[in-house]
């Protein structure tokens, strides 16, 4: 059987990273921290890791992989976020009626913020 254990995140700015992703997710990075890597694990409770990879990496768009992140409040959320420095990102295609906003981190590390209202997941996280 497997398990995701952790998503790594290519960054060229592993401290700016660490601290948006820290606050973004309320996770705390696993010592020792290196200066090109670092793993994120949540502060409390199960959940799977993010993993931080300083690799220089050329961006793609659309990405082929990216982060779907569930908010029981998605309007505070996407707030909470570009205030911890993350930018909307406009998609010509998005349905008017999308559940999820897109959005990228300082770096331009694509993740959507998906209205989790109604998921039956957040039951299995109490």
């Amino acid at each position: 059987m497997l398990v995701v254990g952790s998503i790594v995140i290519r960054v060229t700015d592993l401290a700016a990273q660490l601290a948006f992703w820290t606050r973004a997710l309320d996770y705390v990075p696993r010592e020792p921290v290196a200066d090109d890597f670092a793993v994120l694990s949540p502060r409390s409770g199960p959940g799977v890791s993010v993993s931080l990879d300083v690799v220089p990496s050329p961006r793609m768009l659309p990405p082929r992989i990216h982060l779907d992140l569930y908010a029981e409040d998605q309007d505070a959320e996407v707030a909470r976020l570009e205030a911890l420095g993350a930018e909307r990102v406009h998609w010509d295609k998005r349905p008017v009626d999308a559940d999820y906003v897109i959005m990228q981190d300082p770096e331009g590390n694509r993740f959507c913020v998906v209205d989790a209202d109604g998921w039956s997941g957040w039951a299995a996280r109490e």
